[in-house]
């Protein structure tokens, strides 16, 4: 007889679902024991949290349903942080949350927790599976609710409920439907009239924007327009573009900030950029989103349009006349060669046994690493420098936290993208706080033998948190770490290792670790001073920073600003 939990495998199989992310737990024994000759692979991490990170991992890159799996009360709960970001990053991640035993619900069993109440604020859907009858259906509610709504499905059941028999037995294979969204030609006709009347169009693609790229670059051509790229769409947007002046946010730089300020039209693609103070104050703003509810989420709308980006441009493009003055666009692509320059100066070598440039590490990786690798940084600094310096081809991928902001999402994400894409090349870009925290993970890379390549920019201190606190006025404080050699941990965990001190060793200590056929580890000592500018200094930030010097001066630690300068100098001059 078929148990309630073979029945879910065969559903999961039948969906195309390759592997599953976990622990195994007691309540999980009937799950885990279908799987065995199922053709799914398990793949075994060492927190939970890393099982939904590199679920939603997999989940992004593929676009296609993802698994994780938590055993009954606090193996569960460590899935939350992960689903979190999937569920934000909008990418469909099935959840099985084991639950203890059906007749001990309720006593204060050890153990015991209500996890569809837990998982609700991080999901599209999540149902409690409290007898056999409920099931497939609640299976294939869930994955339908994944697939299309793009997030996260939670699946709580008792493992008794999961080893009784199933009464149905069907296994029905879930896919993702490919509708065709389109805004109504009315809509379409006030959109080209609003663009045709503007003089200076600048548009903001985000993420949205996949599979549109032709049709993006087209549009920009016919408006004359500058393209402004997000983080998430920058692997998107990027690459053969002759329109693209960057990044703005709080990651961008000034070109990104610059074009968008200077524009009368705004033209948002496929993007909820949360950051308002980042957003033109005077221009008109259309919006075009496939999700009705976030138009006007950030501003005030002249126009917000329900559609997917790619059928919505070429529903449009036909109605726009070509718009000859090339004036801001022009000044736009200056300003961005300018400060394309002036961020790639910063990106050098230091003499002797200085501490490297974050700028001149992540400037090396972007030159070693394969032309179709996959980088993921952590939240920090290390995005900061992927978003500056990585360059993309459209080959290449650059996913994070972007959303949800976890520190420690490098590694994990790691290992979904690793685990689902075989001989593809991923570089994990972390912080030494970031592999801290989860750092169990490299034996999860060893154990698994999945060849990821992590490169830590180690500047002994939790680096954005303390320029977070400078910019605020803050002296610095609780941010040290003490860090022993990560690389003789990664080297007992068995990663190839090496440990970089001299900009003089970097190259050769990159080019090793990436051409190992494993897991490669390259520990590299960088500047803990250096400061990462804004694309606009708001005079809050002045004053903070102001501030921020006085009060060190005052609490005697003027060492401090003097190492500041040594490391800012060329910013400056």
């Amino acid at each position: 007889m078929t148990t309630v939990a073979k029945n879910m495998v065969d559903t999961l199989v039948a969906s195309g679902v390759q592997r599953v992310y976990g622990i195994p737990g007691d309540s999980l024994n009937g799950f885990t024991d279908a799987l065995r000759g199922s053709g799914i692979d398990w793949v075994h991490v060492r927190h939970e949290e890393a099982a939904a990170f590199a679920a939603g991992a997999e989940a992004a890159l593929t676009g296609e349903l993802a698994v994780c799996v938590g055993s009954c009360g606090p193996g569960n709960l460590h899935l939350i942080n992960g689903l979190f970001d999937a569920q934000r990053s909008g990418v469909p991640v099935l959840a099985i949350a084991a639950h203890i035993p059906t007749s001990e619900i309720g006593s204060g069993y050890f153990q015991e927790t209500h996890p569809q109440e837990l998982f609700r604020e991080c999901s599209v859907y999540v149902e409690y599976a409290a007898s056999p009858v409920q099931m497939p259906r609640v299976m294939r509610a869930a994955m339908q609710a994944a697939v299309e709504k793009k997030g996260v499905a939670v699946v709580v059941i008792p493992g008794d409920v999961a080893l009784a028999d199933a009464l149905d037995e069907t296994a029905t294979a879930v896919r993702a439907s490919r509708p065709r969204i389109i805004p109504s030609d009315d809509e379409l006709a006030q959109a080209a009239r609003l663009l045709d009347e503007a003089k200076r169009v600048t548009i903001l693609a985000g993420a949205g924007t996949e599979g549109a790229h032709a049709e993006l670059i087209a549009l920009a051509d016919t408006l004359g327009a500058p393209i402004v790229h997000t983080l998430r769409s920058k692997h998107l947007v990027e690459h053969d573009n002759p329109f693209d002046v960057g990044m703005t946010g709080l990651l961008g730089f000034a070109s990104g900030y610059k074009a968008m300020e200077s524009c009368d039209t705004l033209l948002m693609l496929g993007t909820d950029f949360p950051y308002q103070p980042f957003l033109p104050e005077k221009a008109k703003v259309i919006q075009v989103d496939i999700r009705g509810e976030r138009l006007g989420r950030r501003a005030h709308l002249a126009l917000g349009l329900v559609g997917d980006v790619r059928e919505t441009l070429l529903g449009l493009q036909p109605l726009l006349r070509r718009h000859d003055d090339r004036g801001h666009l022009e000044e736009a692509l200056a300003h961005y060669a300018k400060t394309r320059t002036k961020l790639d100066d910063l990106a050098t070598p230091r003499k002797g046994d200085q501490p490297l440039h974050p700028q001149y590490v992540a400037r090396l990786i972007d030159e070693i690493a394969s032309d179709d690798a996959v980088f993921i940084p952590d939240v920090g600094s290390p995005v900061i420098w992927a978003a500056r310096y990585l360059t993309m081809n459209g080959r290449r991928r650059v996913i994070g936290s972007f959303i949800h902001g976890s520190m420690a999402n490098a590694l994990p994400q790691a290992v979904g993208v690793a685990a689902s894409h075989p001989g593809r090349q991923v570089v994990a870009m972390s912080g030494d706080g970031g592999v801290a925290m989860l750092l169990g993970e490299l034996l999860t890379f060893t154990q698994n033998k999945l060849p990821v390549k992590i490169v830590v920019f180690n500047n002994a201190s939790l680096n954005f948190v303390e320029l977070e606190m400078k910019a605020a006025g803050f002296v610095t404080s609780a941010t040290d770490l003490e860090n022993p050699s990560l690389a003789a941990i990664a080297e007992a965990a068995g990663l190839k290792a090496f440990r970089v001190e001299r900009s003089k060793d970097l190259r050769k200590a990159l080019e090793e670790a990436f051409a190992y056929d494993g897991p490669a580890f390259v520990d590299v000592v960088t500047e803990r001073q250096e400061l990462t500018i804004p694309p606009s200094v708001k005079l809050e930030q002045a004053k903070g920073f102001a501030l921020y010097a006085l009060r060190t001066l005052l609490s005697g630690r003027g060492d401090e600003l003097l190492d500041l300068t040594r490391a800012n100098l060329r910013q400056v001059f």
